[in-house]
């Protein structure tokens, strides 16, 4: 019996994948098309031998890949067997992190996409978002009310103002826009940590930032869409230059050390 799929024909890329991954995508477009959901038991053993064509081996090394991906849970004992698993958020952004750990992501390149999504996202939300989660946000720039007076606040402090675009995110009705927007909050977050880019403390970054966040919120809480997408394009253009200057600096310090 050959292994089942949803497509009629294979791409070339597809020939080239081991058997053990094909079959794990095979499963995954299964478990799609009979509509399983998160906690539903996957067919045993014998079933996917029989259903897919292929050995007892290739089932086993297809079934870890899903594992390792968090798309199945095994569980063993009583009322064990292998189960469709939700991959959580976290999951998702530290496997897609993987991917660009080695591709020397800039500023530059995580702005470029901010510039495009977060002024839309802030014109969407305008006038749609209830008095809690506009008081969390007001709750998040106090956090850097002042300018910080050591490094050590500076970084806490570049850090709490990206996690105000990260509680704009998870706001949002469109779970793509929501997870993207997210994990490239993530990713400058991680950048600006670990490449220093809250050193030299810069003031001019702090209060832009939190001035033009203030007014985000003002636009937001008055549902004028056009004022928070306006604030939202003007935010984004004026971070990316003054952290592109900071990762020059950051560039100059490490050509000098």
């Amino acid at each position: 019996m050959p292994p089942a799929t949803t497509r009629s024909t294979q791409t070339k890329a597809e020939t080239r994948l081991s058997r053990p991954v094909q079959i794990a995508e095979a499963i995954k477009d299964w478990v799609v098309d009979q509509g399983l959901q998160a906690g539903d038991r996957l067919p045993g053993e014998a079933d996917l031998i029989e259903r897919f064509g292929m050995s007892k081996g290739t089932i086993r090394e297809a079934m870890r890949i899903l594992e390792a991906q968090g798309l199945i849970k095994t569980r063993t004992g009583p009322g064990g067997g292998s189960f469709v698993h939700e991959v959580s958020r976290q999951r998702a952004k530290a496997l897609l992190g993987n991917f660009f750990y080695f591709k020397n992501l800039t500023v530059g390149d995580i702005y470029q996409l901010r510039l495009a999504l977060e002024p839309e996202l802030s014109a969407s939300l305008a006038g749609k978002l209830g008095e809690d989660i506009l008081q969390e946000l007001e709750a998040n720039i106090a956090v850097y009310s002042e300018s910080a007076k050591t490094l050590e606040e500076e970084r806490e402090q570049h850090v709490a103002s990206l996690r105000f675009h990260a509680i704009l995110a998870e706001q949002s009705d469109n779970p793509l826009l929501s997870f993207v927007i997210d994990f490239m909050v993530n990713l400058l977050t991680d950048l600006t940590v670990y490449r220093r880019l809250y050193s030299p403390p810069n003031a001019v970054l702090w209060q832009e930032g939190r001035d033009h966040q203030q007014r985000l919120v003002s636009a937001l809480r008055t549902g004028n869409a056009d004022e928070a997408r306006a604030i939202m394009t003007d935010h984004m253009k004026t971070a990316w230059t003054l952290m592109h200057r900071q990762e020059v600096e950051m560039l100059k310090r490490f050509i000098s050390e």
